[in-house]
């Protein structure tokens, strides 16, 4: 299978969008049923199949977990999104999803300004 290939800038773009429609909110169908970052979310390669099709090292954010965390259930999950270094699963085992959309907001926000800034220095060197 190939790797996905997505612009990363991209992915992360649309997951802000995504959280800042409220995206991660709980569903009017099914309240009792919590919503996964990224996981149930467009940017994540599975999002829609009710197994995993496509391994999740095949994924952009793969690039985000550290190499140790790789190989876990949802890699994606030991992504640290804050500067104390939690992750979602640490935030979403707090069952905050206020606190857990204002810092997945804030480690996109910083990412995407720095995807940019390292693609606007290889433009002027080129």
């Amino acid at each position: 299978m190939a790797k996905d290939d997505r612009d990363i800038l991209e992915v992360l773009q649309e997951e802000l969008d995504f959280i800042e429609k409220g995206g991660y909110g709980r569903s009017v169908r099914t309240p009792w049923q919590p919503k996964s970052a990224f996981q149930d979310s467009l940017s994540c390669l599975n999002y829609g199949y009710p197994y995993r099709a496509h391994p999740c090292n095949d994924c952009q954010l793969i690039e985000f977990v550290n190499p140790e965390d790789r190989s876990k259930e949802i890699p994606c999950h030991h992504i640290q999104i804050t500067e104390r270094g939690e992750t979602i699963e640490d935030l979403e085992s707090e069952d905050n999803e206020a606190k857990l959309a204002r810092e997945g907001a804030h480690w996109l926000r910083t990412k995407i300004e720095e995807i940019k800034e390292a693609r606007a220095k290889v433009a002027a060197t080129s």
